[in-house]
């Protein structure tokens, strides 16, 4: 599959790129950033993948979390994906923020007219490994996963359906209750229809209940003051309480900071490196 370079700049000794390509599984082009450690022009190296939340790009976290240099310090590639599919000309498809365009929940739509391209679980899960592993110098075996907001729930459906794929997860200001809240009830009834047994598929709190693969250890910030918190819309103790019926180690940090709209990376940037050891640990073990 072919992939145009989009940028490329030199940052920490590695480059921080962006590419183009034309996804099968969705139909359109999509861009993900990706950056390439030092290590990467010497040998292989583990990759840590980024899901970014309601209405971000692939820019998001590339300008603004600051990851660079420690992914450098820790020889880790970093892709950051789209959050949706682009330019589809679906109808109502630029309608919301919060459902759409830049709004794909990482789930794969089951509902007309959203499930010929909506397929970002798949895309997330199969199609942008492949491609990673296929063009850059990764080590397929060393994969981890993690997010923000509705890229958090991304991160940790995507480890808790597919166990021993990443070594570790964690996630900033998680959506960890979708099928009880206001954004996965619109997000999830308009992509999968109104069978709610076919959200919980898609809900951390309900795959951890019934989770038995290898052990997975969760590291969970959340900004004590994030309006989304006291709406909500995160609900990150009905997943706590889970995991602990489940003997499932989370590490859940309360921190004294915001989380919401454009200041979240504010947030993310203060406790990135924390995240990015988190990861390494695993990775590099």
């Amino acid at each position: 599959m072919a992939l145009k370079q989009v940028s490329s700049n030199k940052c920490f000794e590695g480059f921080q790129k962006v590419f183009e390509h034309d996804s099968a599984e969705l139909k359109c082009k999509m861009k993900f950033g990706i950056y390439l450690p030092p290590k990467a022009e010497t040998g292989k190296c583990p990759v840590l993948y980024w899901l970014s939340g309601l209405t971000c790009t692939e820019q998001n976290f590339i300008t603004k979390a600051g990851f660079q240099q420690a992914a450098a310090e820790h020889g880790l590639i970093v892709v950051a994906p789209d959050t949706s599919p682009r330019g589809c000309n679906i109808e109502g498809e630029d309608e919301s923020w919060d459902f759409g365009t830049g709004a794909g929940f990482y789930v794969d739509a089951t509902e007309d007219p959203w499930k010929t391209n909506y397929r970002m679980y798949s895309y997330i899960k199969d199609e942008l490994p492949k491609l990673i592993n296929a063009n850059f110098p990764t080590d397929p075996e060393r994969m981890s996963i993690f997010g923000h907001s509705m890229g958090g729930h991304g991160a940790l459906i995507l480890a808790l359906k597919n166990p021993g794929k990443y070594k570790s997860v964690s996630a900033f200001a998680p959506i960890c209750n979708p099928i009880q809240c206001q954004w996965g009830k619109k997000a999830l009834g308009g992509y999968l229809g109104p069978d709610t047994s076919k959200w919980e598929a898609y809900d951390a709190t309900q795959l951890v209940k019934s989770y038995s693969g290898s052990r997975l250890d969760i590291l969970i910030d959340q900004g004590k003051d994030d309006q989304f918190l006291s709406a909500g819309q995160l609900l990150p103790d009905n997943f706590i309480a889970a995991c602990t019926e489940r003997k499932i180690p989370v590490v859940f940090r309360l921190q004294q900071a915001s989380c919401f709209c454009s200041p979240c990376y504010f947030f993310i940037a203060s406790f990135i490196n924390d995240h990015i050891r988190h990861h390494a640990k695993y990775l590099n073990a």
